[in-house]
């Protein structure tokens, strides 16, 4: 039990630290497209996946978990956009940061539509690899079909948001 609530006070401190960080460093939103390098991660049932499987793809790459709020407010747009966009090459995975049983709950009972990827400690060091220093969660990515990283964005992100970003990439 108390190591336990040391868990999720300690993950409350991170993200609050990563949300007030975020207005301190520079955001790496609108840097010069740069290359998704290669990473492999277990899905839910343990098949590890490589990145490359959705290689040709527009890419919406989430770190989340479950115990993140703004994380679990995105994941009902995130469903609906992979629903109605699919057949136009769009493609949504989620990195989860954290252990597997509460990610596999969630996902069930959320009714996931997407790959779910299980980064744990790695996951959190991909992600400040791809960009993000503030440690912010949730932290997004965008990709091109031609595997550029296209747009970083630190913390919730907004459908209109999301599809300013992702509809000439779509067309």
């Amino acid at each position: 039990m108390k190591q336990t609530a040391l868990i999720i006070i300690a993950a409350i401190l991170a993200l609050a630290l990563g949300i007030t960080a975020r207005h301190f460093f520079p955001s790496p939103e609108n840097t010069a497209p740069s290359a998704l390098p290669g990473f492999n991660l277990p899905d839910l049932s343990g098949q590890q996946h490589n990145i490359s499987e959705w290689q040709g793809k527009v890419l919406v790459i989430n770190f989340w978990a479950t115990w993140c709020s703004p994380c679990r407010k995105e994941i009902p747009d995130f469903i609906a956009l992979q629903e109605q966009y699919a057949n136009n090459g769009l493609q949504f995975i989620g990195i989860a940061l954290e252990d597997k049983e509460p990610v596999a709950k969630y996902s069930a009972e959320s009714k996931i539509n997407y790959p779910i990827l299980l980064g744990g400690d790695n996951g959190i060091a991909l992600s400040q690899q791809l960009g993000n220093s503030a440690g912010a969660v949730p932290f997004t990515l965008i990709v091109n079909r031609q595997g550029q990283i296209v747009h970083r964005h630190p913390g919730e992100l907004s459908k209109e948001q999301l599809m300013e970003i992702l509809t000439p990439l779509l067309n």
